[in-house]
């Protein structure tokens, strides 16, 4: 019997189908590569309108002004459906993800066809990384994700640093090839929690930084460290690696997030910082925010896992408008990490069994 990763049955190269749900700017620039990668890609926008203005424009000029869609790049409306699909890009927010996943099956999703997503947030209520609502539904060696520093302009023209993300070794190596194809380097990984909440830490993050530059940069930094660490600790609760933080997918996109001159995240920050209240940030942005709602579900995650994440909290109470910027800057100022483990003793069969059952827990509440 082959291995896990092998029973997932691919199509061939020349006749595979690629749908991505969403016009974003993320989405739009995702199809463009998909399609010059040489995977036969359709763009599928929320309405019908939307659809008509970017045929006749051949350009996401609300979204991705200035990059010309491929003439091979098909554009439709999302009622199109998906049963032609043999890939599935969601490229819609995370917030209303599992709304949208669990609506895939009656817009003609196929049984075997692999489901990627494209969020760098969590979904709602409980804060979860969206390839684990993705597996309940259909089993890990279906699913997939999309990390690393991405800015969407210069992705479809200087490159990008990417990750794919699965379980399913095939589907993360048959994914990145296509980006490799198109002129994108892409890392294959099999940590896809890792790297969905790499990339949840990082808007996170760069939120933070946002909020607190103003007071100095050893207080941006410590900020956005802070958020890293927390967050690692609460992947690590759900068997994440540590090199999906410190890789592509975590470092190098909040760097890329940080320094982008339009970075929303950053933006928001800013904003909380001067007085806006968040639920007022994206209007001024012009786009939603996605880490304005992550942090919120990345703080109730935390808690539930009994993580201790004073700063993430505190950030979500600061968007919130619960806590004056004065008090988030000083939490941040004297919050001590926790103490380091000075030695690490390999479990024995037994604790190690445990530890797998609580981490399974931790999944499942």
């Amino acid at each position: 019997m082959p291995p896990p990763s092998r029973q997932l049955q691919l199509p061939p190269q020349l006749s595979r189908r690629a749908v991505v749900v969403g016009a974003g700017s993320f989405g739009t620039a995702v199809a463009v590569l998909l399609a010059r990668g040489g995977l036969r890609t359709t763009l599928q926008t929320r309405t019908p309108e939307q659809a008509e203005r970017l045929l006749a424009a051949r350009e996401n000029t609300a979204y991705l002004p200035g990059v010309e869609l491929p003439s091979t790049l098909r554009i439709e409306g999302i009622d199109a459906g998906l049963s032609r699909a043999d890939y599935v890009f969601l490229g819609v927010p995370s917030v209303g993800l599992r709304e949208v996943i669990a609506a895939l099956p009656e817009r003609g999703l196929r049984k075997k066809t692999p489901v990627i997503s494209l969020a760098k947030g969590l979904v709602a209520p409980e804060g979860t990384p969206p390839t684990l609502v993705l597996r309940e539904q259909f089993g890990e060696q279906r699913v997939a994700c999309i990390g690393g520093p991405s800015h969407a302009q210069e992705m479809v023209s200087a490159g990008a640093g990417l990750v794919a993300a699965s379980a399913n070794e095939d589907l993360a190596h048959t994914i990145a090839q296509v980006f490799i194809r198109a002129g994108v380097v892409c890392e294959e990984s099999n940590d896809p929690v890792g790297v969905e909440l790499s990339g949840a830490a990082k808007n996170a993050a760069a939120l933070a930084a946002g909020a607190t530059q103003a007071q100095g940069l050893n207080a941006a930094g410590a900020a956005a460290g802070h958020i890293f660490a927390e967050v690692w600790r609460f992947a690590a609760e759900l068997g994440a690696r540590p090199e999906s933080m410190v890789g592509l997918a975590g470092t190098g996109d909040l760097v890329a997030t940080v320094l982008a001159p339009g970075s929303r995240n950053r933006r928001a920050g800013e904003l909380l910082a001067a007085g806006v209240a968040g639920a007022d940030i994206p209007a001024q942005v012009g786009q939603a925010v996605e880490s304005l709602e992550t942090v919120p579900l990345l703080a109730r995650a935390l808690q539930r896992a009994h993580v201790e994440a004073p700063v993430t909290s505190g950030l979500a109470r600061l968007i919130s408008g619960d806590l004056p910027l004065d008090d988030w800057v000083a939490l941040v100022r004297t919050t001590v990490p926790p103490r380091a483990r000075w030695r690490e003793r390999r479990a024995g069969f037994w604790a190690r069994m445990r530890e797998r059952f609580r981490r399974e827990q931790v999944i499942q509440e």
